[in-house]
């Protein structure tokens, strides 16, 4: 019921964001009087923010075309490298460019799409051969194609690696750092081909008993049985994955605006002033950086809810207790892929200590394999987007890359 009413709602504003984008057009325009008026500019400005944030979205294309090698510009075209069902292997072949290190960004199952990550696949292309796991609204996947939880999630990322080849490296954003930092113990305990030669980790919940933050407190705070209670619901008939159970996007979304209403509200207001004022470029600045963040998928209920329990609630892995279908991940078995620890100083999200604690478990992998970098004045977002992430903090994972090859 809870999803069905959501769509109903999401209808009605699609309706309206329509009607104020067009009543935004109208007093911006030339021809019309009330354009030249003291209120046009505030009326208009006002429809055309709300109709921004009540417009309905899908997900974002990457865009990225071309990118520069040295002093030349090349092409970029996307190419999916694996298909499966939850997700694919995406490929940003570069024309006539071969031999640079290959690097798998694994990018998070939390709401947003692969395209959240778009400024760090851009920073990284032009030295790297990139792949990022493009994961899938589970509301589009239909149930003949199965279930998908946390130990599929490792799996994928195997084979994702295992299509990439031999002498890749990887780079996991936030969530991701939990079972990509699994699937690293299982190749090394394995001694697979296809391990990689470094793991980047950035703002991860490695163990989120260190610096725990408002994200960890809510999990920790509500039995399990309440996550399935309140937050689960059902994909509803007018999509192809109608009768899964789901995490919806609506909600996630939800609790991401709640944690920093404030701020929200502020980034509007000054959207509001900049269009009335005429400042197009800021306001597009805003809008643009929206555009991506209420774009939202859904999460399978199974993984959603076997991450709170195995990585928030009984923090299975830093205490030597996770499981991958029957067996044991062992961080000590990590004697091969070097290891890097990213933290933002202004982290909310993941704190500082979380991420960190990944070295400490691999305590057989040598010093020399293993680096630590506190980002200054860094928030969770600025770890792997915007300026500090292309000028402070990509030098460190290229440097770091270029000394494990």
């Amino acid at each position: 019921m809870l999803y069905d009413a959501y769509e109903v709602q999401r209808s009605l504003l699609a309706g309206a964001s329509r009607v104020a984008a067009m009543g935004a057009g109208w007093l911006n325009n030339p021809a019309n009087p009330l354009s030249y008026g003291h209120m046009g500019p505030i009326v208009a400005a006002s429809l055309d923010v709300f109709a921004h944030a009540s417009a309905s979205r899908g997900k974002p294309e990457f865009g990225l075309h071309e990118t520069k090698v040295g002093r030349k510009i090349v092409a970029v075209r996307e190419e999916i490298a694996l298909r499966k069902p939850f997700g694919q292997l995406l490929h940003f072949a570069k024309e006539g460019v071969t031999g640079q290190p290959k690097l798998l960004i694994v990018a998070p199952m939390s709401g947003h799409y692969a395209t959240l990550l778009r400024g760090t696949v851009e920073r990284m292309l032009p030295k790297h051969d990139v792949f990022i796991t493009d994961w899938r609204d589970a509301k589009l996947v239909p149930l003949s194609d199965g279930s998908f939880n946390l130990d599929d999630y490792i799996d994928y990322l195997i084979e994702f690696l295992e299509a990439v080849g031999p002498n890749a490296h990887m780079l996991a954003v936030c969530q991701p750092a939990v079972p990509a930092y699994a699937a690293v113990s299982l190749m090394n305990a394995d001694k697979h081909p296809c391990r990689p030669k470094t793991l980047t980790m950035m703002g991860g919940p490695i163990d989120t008993r260190e610096a725990p933050t408002a994200v960890n407190t809510l999990a920790t705070q509500r039995p399990h049985a309440w996550f399935q209670r309140n937050v689960i619901a059902t994909v509803p008939m007018i999509y192809p994955g109608a009768g899964r159970k789901v995490y919806p996007g609506f909600l996630q979304l939800a609790g991401f605006m709640t944690m920093n209403l404030g701020n929200h509200l502020v980034s509007h207001w000054e959207m509001f002033k900049h269009l009335v004022d005429g400042d197009d470029e800021s306001a597009d600045a805003t809008r643009h950086f929206y555009d991506e963040y209420l774009s939202v998928c859904d999460m399978a209920a199974e993984y959603y809810l076997q991450t709170v329990d195995v990585v928030f609630q009984r923090h299975l892995l830093p205490k030597g207790e996770m499981m991958h279908r029957g067996r044991f991940v062992d961080p000590k078995a990590i004697k091969d892929t070097a290891l890097l620890a990213i933290e933002g100083e202004r982290d909310d999200i993941s704190g500082i200590g979380q991420t960190h604690a990944a070295l400490g478990l691999a305590s057989t992998l040598a010093a020399s394999k293993k680096e630590y970098l506190l980002a200054k004045g860094v928030g969770h977002y600025g770890i792997f987007n915007g300026r500090k992430w292309r000028e402070q903090i990509a030098p460190v994972v290229e440097k770091f890359i270029a000394a494990n090859a």
